[in-house]
């Protein structure tokens, strides 16, 4: 069963992507570093659900 943080991770990462590819593409440096910083939170919540997730299948 996949975690809820696994999945809202995922998406904060994703957009991430897309507001760092933005940001390059119209010379706006904030917004690349944004979604370079959104891609890093969502890899760590990705990553605590994945974590959460294997406890939790451990635990059961």
């Amino acid at each position: 069963m996949v975690d809820k943080n696994e999945v809202k991770g995922g998406a904060k990462e994703v957009g991430g992507k897309l507001k760092e590819a933005a940001g390059r593409a119209t010379g706006n440096r904030d917004m690349e570093v944004e979604g370079q910083a959104d891609q890093v939170e969502g890899k760590t919540q990705k990553n605590y659900g994945k974590v959460k997730d294997a406890v939790k299948d451990q635990t059961h």
